[in-house]
């Protein structure tokens, strides 16, 4: 027989489960409701009602300033498509004659004398720059820069890229800022606008233990890689606002400044490159209101005359180097250009703020 304390035990369970189910109920009934209840919407409701308006509902052309100015040769993409009528003349493809394209604009690259600034150097003109100023320290350029030189007078003079195909040569020390600012404003000077920079200009010293580095040799490192990145986009940013066209500026990093290099003692240079990525990141957001872009691109390993000076001498690195991404082998410098293109063009025109690593997947595992 049941005594008094059991038959209120079962009184309250009884009330405990009833309450259980109406509060499922109303749960239940909450999130399949339409949004307009007098409850909160839910994180389900609202993406349901998001999903169910994406679908029936056209842009709203009051937001489209919020946007970005649109691009001044029309439409372009699936919105060209929406507005392509039927009798219309057949539409022409913009993604290289105007996104990607460099018509008619100017160009700052510093260490374009050989190497990954002379290959980004040389892809601007082809994708249709104006000119494109190499700087460096040497007096004299290379040959490898006039054979670049001479090829990119070919190109102009042919007509197929649709610029002049100037590529120039000026002697100058990217860590000299006032120099960098005078060489800046001599190009604005003489063409009248300043459009992009790649700041490519760097130096890697031999393997030295982190715990005896020299003063003066982590100055030097330090003094090219970081200050004369800085003074070189000021160089060309300063143009970029004189003229008010705004511009991208593309400051040449490295994977070293996100990750260490294997069994290398490169304290110098990896703090030195991810100072730059930072320094990116930080004048893109107080550049972004003159509408100038900045963005660092890490390459991996990359078989060009400054790793050359180790995998030469030392033919075991090849293969060491090669193995550490999933690809198995060395990045080309030509491997580059579409990606710096892709960065100083329209192409390109939401991306600021970002380190582009091309490394191929070292990073991945």
């Amino acid at each position: 027989m049941e005594g008094p304390l059991e038959s209120q035990y079962q009184i309250a369970l009884g009330r405990l489960l009833n309450m259980s189910y109406a509060l499922r109920s109303r749960l239940s009934s909450t999130l399949l409701s339409p949004i307009g209840r007098h409850s909160a919407p839910s994180s389900l409701r609202l993406q349901r009602y998001v999903s169910n308006k994406a679908k029936s509902s056209a842009l709203n052309v009051e937001n489209q300033p919020k946007t970005g100015q649109q691009p001044p040769y029309g439409p372009i993409g699936v919105n060209a498509a929406l507005n392509c009528k039927p009798n219309d003349p057949t539409p022409s493809p913009t993604i290289f004659s105007h996104e990607f394209s460099l018509a008619d604009r100017v160009a700052l690259v510093s260490g374009g004398n050989r190497g990954l600034g002379l290959e980004m150097a040389l892809a601007l003109i082809e994708a249709g720059a104006r000119v494109v100023y190499c700087v460096d320290l040497p007096k004299d350029p290379s040959a490898e820069w006039q054979a670049a030189h001479d090829y990119a007078k070919k190109l102009g003079s042919s007509g197929k890229t649709g610029g002049e195909g100037r590529l120039e040569y000026i002697t100058g020390d990217v860590t000299d800022q006032a120099l960098m600012w005078k060489i800046g404003k001599q190009i604005g000077d003489k063409e009248g606008r300043m459009d992009a920079c790649v700041a490519a200009a760097g130096i890697l010293r031999s393997n030295i233990d982190c715990l005896e580095y020299p003063a003066e040799e982590f100055r030097k490192v330090i003094d090219v890689n970081v200050n004369g990145v800085l003074f070189t986009a000021q160089a060309a940013g300063r143009q970029m606002e004189r003229f008010g066209n705004g511009g991208s500026i593309v400051l040449i990093a490295s994977m070293s400044g996100s990750i260490t290099n294997k069994d290398q003692a490169w304290v110098s240079y990896n703090t030195s490159k991810s100072a730059v990525i930072q320094m990116a990141r930080s004048m893109a957001c107080e550049l972004a209101p003159r509408k100038i872009r900045v963005n660092s691109l890490s390459p991996g390993y990359i078989y060009t005359s400054l790793t050359a000076a180790y995998l030469d001498s030392q033919p075991h690195l090849l293969e060491k180097w090669s193995s550490q991404n999933p690809m198995g082998r060395l990045g080309r410098p030509d491997e580059l250009r579409g990606v710096v293109t892709w960065l100083t063009s329209d192409a390109s025109t939401f991306c600021t703020g970002s380190d582009v690593l091309v490394s191929g997947g070292h990073h991945s595992w």
